[in-house]
């Protein structure tokens, strides 16, 4: 929390881990905006990555106009609409819900100016998105490029919430190796622009930079 010293006209600061901070001058207190920050939330399925994030935002802000939640997955089949119906119904009325499953760069860059955390959720659906819509690219796609350059000055802070692909058997067939290298690669991009990468592991985290939120 950071305190300002009346007599001496000085503040002290402890930045907290959310986008905010309380100054206390007075017995009143004030809120001020902390420097927008990126967040790699990485883990394996049912890991906690989407709750993690989810408690964070709602800890570090007030009120559903400073939370967004850009939502990439799409209903393409009954397994995907049970999934998105849980997560709307999780996120209930506490979070703008963005719904975008390939313009993930327009959607952050144009958020609403009262927005001070938003949560992507996941970018692994959405590179499975632009696969599905694009075919494999011969390099990585253009959209991956308009994403770090958004990221690298982002409107406010951040939570990307992503799979670790990498772990397991090497994929029988050419297209979900294509898929799997394209992910990793990803990983690494958004974690070499983010201030923060944390692992997730049977609900618990680990900070594998930065610091855990």
């Amino acid at each position: 929390m950071a305190t300002i010293d009346v007599k001496k006209g000085v503040m002290h600061s402890k930045p907290a881990s959310g986008s905010v901070v309380t100054s206390s001058v007075g017995g009143m207190k004030i809120r001020t905006r902390l420097k927008s920050r990126v967040t790699v939330i990485i883990g394996g399925g049912r890991s906690g990555k989407s709750s993690y994030a989810q408690d964070y935002a709602l800890g570090a802000s007030d009120g559903t106009e400073s939370r967004a939640y850009i939502a990439t997955a799409q209903p393409i089949d009954e397994e995907m609409k049970a999934r998105i119906a849980a997560h709307q119904k999780d996120r209930a009325d506490r979070f703008i819900t963005v719904e975008e499953p390939l313009d993930l760069a327009r959607a952050i860059a144009e958020l609403p100016p009262s927005v001070e955390v938003c949560i992507v959720d996941c970018l692994t659906v959405w590179l499975g998105n632009l696969l599905h819509h694009k075919g494999i690219p011969t390099t990585r796609f253009p959209e991956m490029d308009a994403l770090y350059e958004v990221l690298a000055n982002p409107p406010c802070e951040i939570l990307l919430v992503t799979n670790e692909t990498g772990l397991g058997l090497i994929p029988a067939d050419s297209e979900s190796r294509a898929f799997r290298d394209l992910a990793g690669w990803m990983n690494q991009d958004t974690a070499a622009l983010a201030q923060n990468v944390i692992l997730m592991v049977a609900g618990l985290p680990l900070a594998l930079k930065g610091e855990v939120l």
